[in-house]
Parts: C-alpha cells; structure tokens; sequence
C-alpha cells in the first residue's frame, strides 16, 4: 500500500466515524412515542375509513385475533376489516393508554380502551387492544400482531370517560 493510498483511507475512515455518530441514535422513548403515534394514525385510518391507509399500517405477515382463530396477512385482515373500516359493520375507535419498547429495539407493544359502536342502534361497548409492532427496515413500524378483550356494554358515562382517556401526545418519559 501506498502512504498516499493509507492517509486517504484512514481520512475516510474518520469522516464514516463521524458521519455515523453524528446521528444518535433514537432513544427508547422517542421509539415508543413513534409507536404512539403510529397506532392513533393506525385508528385515524378506520376513523377515515381508509383501507389503504390501514393495510399500509400492517406487517405483510401480520396475525390478528391471536386468542382465537386468527386471520392471517395483510389482505385477509383488510378483508376482514372492510365492515369496520367503512363503518357498516361497527364504529370502532381506540388509542394507545401504554407504549413499551422490548429490548431488541424493533419490537413494541401497545395496548387501550376501543371502543365499538353499532351504528344502526347507537349501542356501546368497550373492550381493550393488545397490538405487537415491529420496525422495519425501511423504518416504518407496522402492526405485526393484535387482538383484543371481549367488549363489553358501555353507558354514556363509561363512553365519556374513554373520550375523556384520549392523548394526543404520548407521556412525557
């Protein structure tokens, strides 16, 4: 090797060096308030009643209904879902009440109140969501497994107090 070729590698070296530490790298909270964030626009994507924006928000391989039977892939689960993504079926609502990042940095959990209204009769019920989501690496988060409790009936006061529970931020850390 030339000492010419030397100087021109380690110089190159120093600038990777510096260019790899000059982006930190995302904290654990800043990870789980991207998952935050990610599940209240998962939830605005049925709101909006916008299939493409909900399948967009899950894993290709995704599992739902993980308790039971499960549906399996993003097109069943989008299939499955059309009656609550347009509306007709159910007016489902939810949000995130905990975010927890597992340890390999890819991997998060959120869970909260959903709440399912029949829009032929006004009825209310309230339940929970558990959804498993993984980062890719296209840096997307995508919901890689979801289920949920039994709902249950919901008086209007019961119903207030889940709109009332809505953050639009995630908690400070």
């Amino acid at each position: 090797m030339t000492a010419s070729f030397r100087r021109s590698s380690l110089l190159l070296m120093v600038l990777l060096a510096g260019s790899l530490q000059a982006a930190p790298a995302e904290t654990p909270h800043q990870a789980e308030c991207a998952v935050w964030q990610r599940e209240l626009s998962f939830a605005r994507s049925v709101a909006d009643h916008d299939a493409a924006a909900f399948a967009e928000h899950l894993h290709p391989q995704a599992v739902f209904g993980v308790s039971g039977k499960p549906t399996r892939g993003r097109e069943a689960i989008t299939r499955e879902w059309a009656g609550l993504i347009d509306g007709s079926a159910l007016i489902l609502r939810w949000y995130p009440a905990i975010v927890t990042l597992g340890g390999d940095g890819r991997t998060a959990y959120s869970s909260g109140p959903a709440l399912y209204e029949d829009p032929k009769t006004g009825a209310a019920r309230l339940g929970r969501f558990g959804s498993v989501w993984q980062h890719g690496d296209d840096g997307i988060w995508r919901v890689l497994f979801d289920d949920g409790i039994t709902p249950q009936p919901a008086d209007a006061a019961a119903v207030q107090r889940f709109h009332d529970g809505q953050r639009a931020t995630c908690p400070a850390a």
